[in-house]
């Protein structure tokens, strides 16, 4: 398996105040009053309650970064309530220092296109990432061929979509594969939670629930490649041997990892 290997997984929250914008809601009006008139309106037109895309707010982005020198856990988060634009940039950066394999659970039909739409608000650039081979520069033409866009290319591989033949029907959650394959799934809390969560200052266990959320998706991915024969026997074992002490060496510091290895082992 190719080194560099970048996971990563997303967790949001509603945009209240592109909410706020869009409906031109009344100044006096609070957030939470904006946000229940909408929940409530959608209730009654028989719609689901799942904020659309565009409308939602980046709060964390978790990383597991794999390469020759080893895995590291890296998250980036909007702490001040107002960088949601850095911590989109950041995640970017990265993507174009390094042109990893990029992994995600979903990642072509919910991160992205979010990380799309918000980037866009914000005034993200990322160079490399939409590189589609059109530059004819050297160093483009591969991406012609394979780039993190184009749904059947592999430098972003979306694992769900990929193991789903592409067909929404049937796509499987990250959590129940993840269990079925001897890993921990999800810990804490899931997705619905999060925007509570967020409401109640949690914002440090959101971000470890993101982090154990994309640990998740990279053992995955270590079982996918296996499965492919990307590892053998051993070299799967290998990696999965340093994932764990990896783990270990991180829940010195971060207790969900202890969690995580406990529920593990």
């Amino acid at each position: 398996m190719a080194w560099p290997v970048l996971v990563f997984d997303i967790e949001s929250i509603p945009d209240v105040a592109g909410l706020r914008l869009l409906r031109d809601a009344p100044a006096e009006a609070t957030d939470a009053e904006v946000y229940a008139q909408w929940l409530q309106q959608r209730k009654e037109a028989g719609q689901s309650d799942f904020m659309p895309l565009h409308l939602q707010r980046v709060l964390v982005i978790s990383c597991v970064f794999r390469n020759a020198e080893g895995i590291r856990v890296h998250s980036f988060v909007d702490r001040d309530n107002a960088s949601e634009g850095k911590v989109i940039q950041n995640f970017f950066n990265a993507l174009d220092k390094h042109v990893p394999q990029l992994v995600s659970w979903n990642g072509g039909g919910f991160d992205l296109p979010v990380l799309h739409y918000r980037g866009l608000r914000h005034g993200v650039t990322a160079d490399r990432y939409w590189c589609m081979g059109e530059g004819g520069g050297p160093d483009d033409r591969e991406f012609k061929w394979n780039n993190y866009i184009s749904r059947y290319h592999m430098r972003h591989l979306d694992l769900m979509d990929l193991l789903a033949m592409y067909q929404p029907r049937a796509s499987a959650p990250l959590d129940a594969m993840a269990k079925l394959c001897g890993f921990p799934g999800k810990l804490g809390m899931d997705g619905s939670q999060v925007y509570s969560a967020f409401l109640e200052g949690k914002l440090e266990e959101i971000r470890r629930y993101c982090e154990t959320d994309v640990m998740n998706t990279y053992l995955l991915y270590c079982r996918f490649q296996k499965m492919r024969c990307g590892f053998n026997e051993a070299e799967y074992e290998q990696e999965v041997t340093l994932v764990k002490q990896t783990l270990a060496d991180l829940a010195h510091a971060e207790p969900h990892w202890q969690e995580y290895l406990a529920v593990w082992m």
